[in-house]
């Protein structure tokens, strides 16, 4: 049981890359095409970012990660997209906060985009983490 959950650790971390790097990219290439400042589009940019992070994640989370444990039933689907749900708000709360600290800090006054991948990066594994504890023990639970 340990060494399947570190397995299964290893897996959803290295998946995690591949998640971040979509996550970051969709979001950087928004910030790309329409710079902001402005909170309700940048929410909006990463709930946009992050749902494409999700479909990645359940894609290879469900045919690696989970794949002994996964059932492909619509209900298992739909407590995927559940948790995901349930970590896209964690994220946005995270970004957000991320950002409101880190433009309060007088002492260091960092570009916009700077500010933007900080708090992404701490949603991003703050939501993870969420993920991978949601996933293991709710959407892909081992059937005994």
């Amino acid at each position: 049981m340990l060494k399947r959950t570190r397995t299964q650790i290893l897996q959803f971390t290295s998946i995690g890359v591949l998640n971040a790097a979509v996550d970051l990219v969709v979001l950087n290439i928004l910030l790309l095409i329409w710079p902001t400042k402005n909170n309700l589009l940048l929410l909006l940019f990463n709930t946009i970012s992050y749902l494409a992070c999700l479909w990645n994640s359940y894609y290879w989370n469900s045919r690696f990660t989970f794949r002994n444990q996964k059932q492909s039933s619509t209900t298992e689907k739909g407590m995927f997209f559940a948790q995901g749900l349930v970590a896209l708000v964690i994220s946005n709360l995270v970004f957000l906060a991320g950002l409101s600290i880190l433009r309060s800090l007088t002492f260091v006054n960092l570009p916009a985009y700077v500010d933007n991948n900080i708090a992404k990066g701490l949603a991003m594994f703050l939501s993870s983490a969420s993920s991978f504890l949601f996933m293991k023990y709710i959407v892909f639970k081992r059937k005994k």
